[in-house]
């Protein structure tokens, strides 16, 4: 055979198995082994203590996210219990002695510090009264006649507000629309 013949593809010359003593054999594949069974052992070791390690900022980052979430909410609640006193004060009144108005204006006032403490969070009141009509922030109901044609798709009433809250719509404004027909 010609040395052509035991070269493969690659260009790499062939190894000829047989020419190795088995003696020799078992004496590299002792040397080598151990050397290498050290080496594995320790990249083993690596692995496992850098999977325990990313484990635990897993657990560690998912437990800080979820108490990060539960003071974002005692923050809310926190600025609503003031709303709560003020009601629980108007619900224990006595019919007898108090008048509407009374009444009227203490809810008002309770609808105007919840609306502020919830604007302080990031709340938006959608209530587009006699602004252009559009359909990413307001749910059409009903139409009205327009008095003009720049009066035509713009929001006439608003029957229940809507709310965005941070960039994101929680609720559309339902809201009537008028309409020119001329």
């Amino acid at each position: 055979m010609s040395d052509t013949e035991n070269t493969p593809p690659s260009g790499d010359p062939m190894i000829d198995t047989a020419s190795i003593s088995e003696a020799g054999a078992a004496e590299a594949a002792n040397v080598g082994g151990d050397e290498w069974q050290s080496a594995f052992e320790d990249q083993r070791d690596k692995y496992l203590r850098l999977a325990a390690e990313y484990d635990n900022f897993r657990k560690r980052a998912n437990k800080e996210r979820e108490e990060a979430g539960w003071r974002g909410m005692g923050q809310l609640i926190s600025g609503l219990v003031e709303m709560l006193d003020d009601l629980s004060r108007f619900a224990h009144v006595d019919p007898s002695t108090t008048d509407a108005r009374t009444l009227v204006d203490g809810v008002a006032m309770v609808e105007k510090k919840l609306l502020k403490s919830l604007a302080g969070h990031g709340l938006e009141v959608v209530n587009p009264v006699d602004h252009p009509f559009d359909p990413n922030l307001h749910e059409a109901v009903s139409t009205d006649p327009a008095e003009s044609a720049e009066m035509d798709h713009v929001v006439s009433r608003v029957f229940q507000s809507g709310y965005v809250f941070r960039g994101q719509l929680l609720r559309p404004a339902r809201v009537v629309v008028r309409q020119w027909n001329g």
